[in-house]
């Protein structure tokens, strides 16, 4: 039983607990490497092919308007297939209450039939958001698990829960 994470995550200036701060590793991608690690899953970054901006504010800007116009970001590099794949984890931030948009233009290219998806999500608050909805149109097709919802802060202490939720 093979696996793969597809997640999304953004390095630089966040949002924490009311305050904005520069990290060197994104949220998302601390718990994607904690799956990696425990289940010995491949990883998949999905890029864009424009950078996000590095201000926080100017970023969020941009991504609430990609949402508001339904926008499909080019990608670096598209993952083909998820064939060779049992079970998919598919992490992401919680931006405006759902996926990035680049996550819809991965997503979207991929054919869920007869997968295992456990989502998880990296957030400051706002857990799933809408999320689960849009995810269970983008992985038609797919058994879709219960989710693991991390606020961003307690990403380096989730490791334990991380295990847990792998187990389930």
């Amino acid at each position: 039983m093979s696996s793969i994470v597809i997640y999304f995550s953004r390095s630089g200036e966040n949002y924490f607990g009311g305050e904005l701060k520069n990290i060197e590793k994104g949220n998302t991608e601390v718990i994607a490497e904690y799956i990696q690690e425990l289940d010995g899953a491949d990883l998949f970054k999905v890029e864009p092919a424009v950078e996000y901006p590095a201000d926080y504010m100017e970023c969020i800007d941009v991504a609430q308007k990609e949402q508001q116009a339904d926008a499909r970001p080019e990608i670096r590099e598209t993952l083909e297939s998820i064939a060779e794949y049992d079970t998919v984890y598919i992490g992401f931030p919680n931006w405006w209450g759902t996926l990035p948009m680049p996550m819809f233009t991965q997503l979207e290219q991929l054919d869920f039939a007869g997968k295992s998806v456990k989502p998880f999500v990296t957030h400051e608050g706002s857990g799933f958001g809408s999320s689960q909805k849009d995810l269970a149109k983008l992985c038609e097709g797919a058994d879709i698990k219960n989710g693991l919802s991390i606020p961003g802060a307690n990403v380096y202490d989730a490791k334990e829960t991380v295990k847990s939720w792998i187990e389930d």
